[in-house]
């Protein structure tokens, strides 16, 4: 197993080298610093002089790639390369270009309130849409099992942003259950501005689900184990509830182990629409503010969690079938 971890560790490094090395080609070649700078000093009428201290002060005067006026190992470490991209994979984030805060500072800041949203939902959304998914497969090729997937394709037609809006106008404005938007992190009052996204989320999270566990429950039930375990006179709820779940683990698995790194990253839409200061709003403040520090490190740190992601699933499956054996 061990062995196993290594190979897939020394595996992920050139996927990420690779992503580091195209989020450096877009924002130091087809943005230049002096873009940057432009951008950031946010005047009409900039000098020269401004954007070269600019440069100066956020170490974007150095060359790209390599320094050939300094000697070795200079030549690579002086480089905006080295100092803006190659230092995360140490998780070092650096300063923003707007107020010059730490970065890595701030995401450990912001993690415990993404994960106050994200984790009830995940959690919840896991029961309701196994438990509906079961219930529609049960019940497979009838009405209920066609008004389902009606009411599921419509639910996943409609964007979460319609959600979102809609929940606060009802929720908030006129039926005045919940706030529309704030955080308090002070507990018990943290509860109170949490309910309302958690319930919009998991809303807008049944269509998808219900449907996927649906599809892995139908192929299941298809299964030669499924017709034996009927043939020795188990009720169809046993052979559901008891066989087909468990040998359903696999693919259920991929997507919750897949899911949980992006947990720390949050929602975009609600915590920028709700005002909760997660990891979801900082992105979003940042593309607003185009603080280009903050975007890179997001974007390595969502690169980082989905290929850990990828490596825990693998591992899961261990677990689930004993089968499998990792080499």
């Amino acid at each position: 197993m061990l062995t196993y971890l290594l190979r897939r560790i020394a595996y992920a490094f050139p996927i990420l080298l690779g992503v580091n090395i195209l989020l450096f080609l877009l924002f130091f070649y087809a943005y230049t610093p002096d873009d940057m700078a432009e951008t950031m000093l946010g005047e009409k009428r900039v000098t020269a002089e401004q954007i070269e201290n600019w440069k100066r002060e956020h170490n974007y005067h150095l060359p790209r790639f390599v320094n050939l006026q300094e000697s070795f190992p200079a030549t690579l470490t002086q480089t905006i390369f080295w100092q803006k991209s190659m230092h995360l994979f140490a998780l070092e984030f650096g300063h923003s270009d707007v107020d010059n805060s730490n970065i890595g500072s701030e995401i450990k800041r912001r993690i415990p309130y993404s994960l106050c949203v994200t984790l009830p939902v995940f959690a919840a959304s896991l029961i309701i849409n196994i438990f509906l998914a079961m219930i529609v497969a049960f019940y497979r090729a009838t009405y209920i099992d066609h008004m389902a997937l009606v009411i599921c394709v419509l639910m996943m037609s409609i964007s979460l942003l319609f959600y979102i809006i809609g929940g606060q106008y009802l929720f908030a404005i006129h039926l005045r259950l919940a706030p529309v938007s704030g955080f308090d992190s002070q507990f018990p009052h943290t509860l109170k501005f949490l309910v309302l996204p958690i319930v919009i989320s998991l809303i807008g999270s049944i269509g998808g689900g219900v449907r996927y566990y649906r599809t892995i429950f139908l192929e299941e039930i298809n299964q030669d184990y499924i017709r034996t375990a009927r043939a020795k006179g188990l009720g169809e709820g046993t052979v559901l509830f008891k066989h087909a779940l468990r040998n359903a683990l696999l693919p259920i698995l991929t997507n919750v182990i897949v899911s949980i790194p992006f947990l720390i990253m949050g929602s975009l839409l609600l915590e920028n629409f709700f005002g909760i200061p997660g990891l979801g709003n900082y992105t979003i403040e940042a593309i607003s503010k185009q603080d280009f520090a903050v975007i890179r490190s997001m974007v390595f740190l969502g690169s980082l969690l989905y290929i850990g992601g990828l490596i825990l699933v693998e591992i899961s499956y261990t677990i689930a079938d004993p089968r499998i054996r990792l080499k």
